[in-house]
């Protein structure tokens, strides 16, 4: 079979399993007759809200998760590397000095701005 053709029928599939689920989606939607005040409500744990849900976070928040996202795709990089580094060969252990020294410049960067610094 050629590969185009298998490609297309994966995208065939894919396609229809998708619009299926969409379908069976909106066919058998279940309904509450009467709907409760509690389904607006916010729930915290089964504990009273404390206040509203919509507040505002600092941004330094949004920074160490952001820094945290990088340094794991850094990690989900790493991880299969290391563990194939004897089959890859040299060039992988440059490429992989070339990465790390990208990701070393950028963390730098973030602390040389203080953008890491807590207040």
């Amino acid at each position: 079979m050629s590969p185009w053709i298998a490609a297309f029928a994966f995208v065939g599939i894919a396609t229809a399993v998708i619009g299926g689920t969409f379908l069976a989606s909106f066919a058998f939607q279940v309904k509450t007759r009467k709907p409760s005040p509690l389904t607006r409500d916010t729930y915290e744990c089964g504990e009273e809200p404390d206040g509203t849900a919509w507040i505002r976070f600092h941004p330094r928040y949004y920074l160490v998760a952001l820094v945290f996202v990088l340094f794991d795709v850094e990690a989900a990089f790493l991880l299969p590397w290391a563990l194939n580094l004897r089959d890859l060969g040299d060039l992988a252990l440059v490429d992989m000095g070339i990465f790390l020294g990208i990701l070393l410049l950028g963390w730098v960067y973030a602390l040389k701005k203080g953008a890491l610094k807590w207040h």
